[in-house]
């Protein structure tokens, strides 16, 4: 595109754009970790409403690892290019765009929508008929420039690394929704949290501390644990040496807990229903281990329990957890750092849970 009008430092200026070659990292078919390849791709240049980064980290997610193996019953528009969680720099900007300038540095937040129905106005882009999230429904952010909507990008936090700033979209817009909008824990209560050493509740156990609620936590060994405690956990329950309803039901003295966060699906869901306390809530945004579950609904209705799904959060729900970061009350937590070449290492490592937090791959300037 020869004359592309773009807004540079802020100050409009036609330019003759020649195309760089970069590199991107591109899914043709679904499988192992094979299937994960760099290939050169064409310079991206920002429509009017764009902007276009520099990628310098992107964050993993179990929805990477779905684009690559494949959904039954979904989808994926392939070829793909994943990551849907990323920070970086602006270097160009369209001439439409105010607010942003070159140089600045952003969190991309990881979903787009219509911008103009009535979810959207309402602040509740997140439930748009035309709701979408890079590296899922179109080309995601693991490449070394991309051009996004420009109500896509955040200020960086001042002190964090854009590895931090690129681990806290999905997992803590997630989180936060989970937490504040669906369960609406309110001071003193008592939330238990599945799998504590994933992104989403390393983010849920935060979040429920801010809000002045007691902890417990599940994970699958004792130094994820010790982890977890660092993030304030009042009660570590280790699931592969403890039963989980039982445990929380010794240290509720017999109560259970108001609410269960939980995105493991079939492996947990009935010890966290079992967990509950009459009247309980039980909130899941996923199903990691398997989507089928067993339920008697007569355990529902006698103790009035409350079933709620929850998928993603706002942006500016995620705009809302940033001042939180950078006023030091919730922080991103990462378990390995590797650069983007080793991006089949990343995935399996997430794969086989051997991480607590967030596997982030990093890209050279």
């Amino acid at each position: 595109m020869i004359g592309q009008s773009l807004r540079l430092f802020g100050a409009p200026l036609d330019r003759c754009y020649n195309p760089r070659p970069m590199k991107t990292l591109l899914i043709r078919e679904h499988g192992d970790f094979d299937v994960l390849r760099f290939e050169d791709a064409a310079d991206p240049v920002p429509a009017c409403d764009e902007v276009v980064v520099d990628v310098r980290a992107v964050a993993l997610n179990h929805l990477d690892l779905w684009a690559r193996r494949g959904v039954p019953g979904f989808k994926f528009p392939l070829p793909l290019v994943p990551g849907c969680d990323a920070a970086g720099i602006v270097s160009a900007v369209g001439v439409r765009v105010s607010g942003v300038a070159v140089g600045d540095e952003v969190v991309i937040a990881p979903g787009t929508s219509c911008g103009r129905c009535e979810a959207c106005l309402k602040g509740r882009d997140h439930h748009c008929a035309n709701y979408g999230i890079f590296g899922e429904h179109r080309d995601g952010l693991l490449r070394e420039r991309v051009a996004v909507p420009a109500v896509n990008v955040i200020a960086k936090p001042a002190g964090l690394s854009f590895a931090e700033a690129s681990s806290i979209g999905i997992p803590f817009q997630t989180a936060w929704h989970m937490v504040v909008h669906r369960a609406r824990v309110v001071p003193g209560e008592t939330i238990l949290v599945q799998a504590a050493g994933s992104g989403v509740s390393a983010a849920a156990i935060q979040i429920a501390k801010l809000h002045g609620a007691t902890v417990i936590a599940t994970a699958g060994s004792a130094e994820k644990l010790e982890r977890a405690r660092d993030l304030g956990i009042d009660h570590g329950i280790d699931y592969t040496k403890q039963d989980v309803a039982k445990t929380v039901k010794q240290i509720t003295n017999g109560r259970g807990v108001p609410v269960v966060i939980d995105h493991v699906g079939t492996d947990t869901f009935a010890g966290s229903l079992r967990s509950l306390a009459w009247q309980g809530r039980f909130v899941t945004c996923g199903a990691t281990s398997g989507a089928e579950a067993k339920l008697d609904l007569r355990h529902v209705f006698f103790k009035s329990l409350s079933i709620l799904g929850s998928t993603m959060g706002s942006r500016g729900e995620l705009i809302e957890i940033l001042r939180h970061v950078e006023a030091g009350s919730l922080r991103p937590v990462i378990g390995a750092e590797m650069p983007w070449t080793e991006i089949a290492e990343a995935h399996r490592r997430l794969e086989a849970r051997e991480v607590f937090g967030k596997v982030v791959v990093t890209l050279e300037p």
